[in-house]
């Protein structure tokens, strides 16, 4: 038990080898390579959960759901031989997610539909809200919290202008810190679509950004 519990918790862990004991049947193995993924996980289910759930719902909510999923649908890894073992975990998650926000919010949830991800599975989106408070960072003093506000509604309004999927893609890349070829198989396009896709957003971002900087 306690090599197990060692291994569940260990940061390091081999996230390939994991993946090929999960594919050999290995009953233990789901369970490892959830905790070996899950800082990302969290940082993912952070970004897309709906800020209407504060208080009620935390990543670590979401997270204990997806667990006991991730173990029930074990089998179903291995019979995606094409699919790398974090964006199963995460397809998985955001599957999860998107029951938890269905429960949760009901017919709220057509308020947020310029929020649905063009991912395949429907996974939740990054709200422009999310997206604009990380571009931000942290301005927490009493003289720059006005400032941070106007800047973030700013900021919230030029992400509403974007292309969707440029969105999408930017929130994959910048801040769940996905691969250029992850990004693309969550978004079914091509890498070079995928590359080409997030160089736009990211001049688009940079290009806002310095106009918040000149307000």
């Amino acid at each position: 038990m306690t090599a197990t519990r060692i291994a569940m918790t260990d940061p390091t862990a081999d996230i390939d080898a994991l993946a090929l004991r999960l594919r050999d049947g290995v009953a233990t193995a789901a369970g490892e390579l959830f905790a070996a993924c899950r800082d990302r996980l969290k940082k993912m289910v952070k970004l897309r959960l709906d800020r209407r759930l504060q208080g009620r719902l935390d990543a670590s909510d979401v997270l204990q759901e997806a667990f006991l999923d991730v173990q029930r649908k074990a089998a179903d890894f291995a019979a995606r031989p094409d699919l790398p073992a974090y964006l199963w975990l995460r397809l998985v998650t955001t599957e999860r997610l998107l029951i938890l926000h269905r429960h949760h919010l009901g017919a709220q949830m057509r308020d947020a539909a310029q929020e649905v991800s063009l991912c395949p599975g429907g996974a939740p989106a990054a709200s422009t809200h999310s997206l604009a408070n990380l571009l931000l960072g942290r301005l927490t003093s009493p003289t720059q919290a006005a400032i941070r506000a106007e800047r973030q509604l700013r900021l919230q309004e030029a992400l509403n202008g974007m292309d969707q999927l440029d969105r999408e893609i930017l929130a994959l890349r910048h801040f769940e810190e996905l691969s250029n070829s992850e990004a693309a198989t969550v978004l079914g396009l091509s890498k070079t679509a995928a590359s080409t896709r997030y160089i736009r957003a990211q001049y688009r971002r940079c290009w806002d950004w310095r106009s918040e900087q000149t307000v």
